[in-house]
């Protein structure tokens, strides 16, 4: 394990001195940013730019006032960025263990206070697979959020158990990273390149699903996702026909989500009053919300909308006092044939 954190230490620190350096667009957002962290992005130094090797868009909407944790903060550009979002009633706090990253990160901490006229900021040198010994206090962070670093740890259970710890009741960790269609080969693994590409370390996708919901995070639900191609013909051949993703998840600390998503009659209408998303909101790639528009939705949804910071900006209707089963299109369907056939082969044990 311990020649996997150097490995990366030294990659990140040593060998890549700018996002050009990379050798495939893994490390690299796929999206473009929405208005509202274009402003922001505008106003982070260029060299805390230009060493930034993220794959997604790691800050959501509605954040002013939050106390935020970065989880591989590297240089430090979103944690500057969501300096901004939360404003001056909020914090941020970024954790990285390379020291040539932090340097950057702690450079240009007056910069930043400077131009925004706060400083909010804090970053520590630490390793994500042992936040346990940070001194962080449990329940304590509204939002956590890492930018393409799960990949690069080893103990990725520990990791998730501990952000769940480290959450508030009704926080929620919201990252980006990389995912694989299998399970990554040990051979692989063991490549120093392709684990600093975030490549051997991606993890397959129902192998997070299932960590994910031993940590805690009952129903994770993906925000978006997209392929990502390998422009290095060697590498290329290494890897072989593994496919590979970057995706943007959402998983909320709520203790009374259900495992299916159930149905309970419930609705609710979107008020149109989230900064960036006054038409319509995206709670994942499967819930939109147009302004003012009553929608169905199971009670798992309605939880991570009632039970969050998202409760003010929707309107509810409906009550936990009738089931009716599972909820219509979200999979899970009750495995009896309800036409009874098949009845010759039925048992009587």
């Amino acid at each position: 394990m311990n020649d996997i954190h150097e490995s990366v230490q030294d990659y990140y620190g040593k060998e890549l001195k700018s996002s050009d350096d990379l050798k495939t667009n893994a490390c690299c957002t796929l999206t473009a940013p929405p208005t509202y962290i274009m402003e922001a992005l505008n106003k982070v130094h260029d060299k805390v730019q230009s060493t930034y090797y993220g794959c997604g868009l790691t800050i959501p909407l509605q954040v002013e006032g939050l106390r935020i944790l970065d989880l591989g903060s590297g240089s430090g550009r979103d944690c500057y960025i969501a300096s901004q979002l939360v404003g001056a009633n909020g914090s941020v706090v970024g954790v990285d263990m390379t020291d040539e990253q932090l340097k950057i990160a702690n450079d240009h901490k007056a910069y930043h206070a400077d131009l925004f006229g706060y400083d909010n900021v804090e970053f520590i040198k630490g390793n994500i697979e042992s936040l346990d010994e940070l001194n962080f206090e449990a329940n304590s962070f509204d939002l956590i959020i890492s930018n393409c670093v799960l990949n690069l740890v080893n103990d990725k259970q520990k990791v998730l158990k501990d952000i769940h710890n480290l959450l508030k009741p009704s926080g929620e960790f919201y990252f980006s990273d990389v995912y694989s269609d299998c399970r990554i080969p040990v051979d692989l693994q063991n490549d120093k390149v392709l684990w600093g590409e975030c490549l051997s370390g991606a993890l397959y996708w129902n192998d997070f699903l299932n960590f994910a919901k031993k940590s805690g995070f009952t129903d994770p639900r993906a925000v978006e996702n997209k392929p990502i191609t390998i422009d290095n013909k060697e590498l290329e051949e290494k890897v072989g026909n593994i496919s590979f993703f970057s995706v943007t998840y959402r998983l909320f600390k709520i203790a009374e989500l259900e495992s299916d998503c159930e149905d309970y009659g419930q609705a609710v209408v979107y008020n149109g009053t989230i900064q960036g998303a006054l038409s319509a909101y995206d709670l994942d790639d499967h819930h939109h919300f147009p302004k003012g528009k009553m929608m169905l939705v199971c009670g798992n949804t309605y939880r991570m909308l009632n039970d969050t910071r998202f409760k003010d900006h929707f309107t509810f209707y409906g009550s936990w006092d009738t089931h009716y089963g599972i909820f219509e299109g979200c999979g899970g369907a009750m495995p009896f044939n309800v036409n009874g056939a098949d009845t010759e082969a039925a048992s009587c044990c």
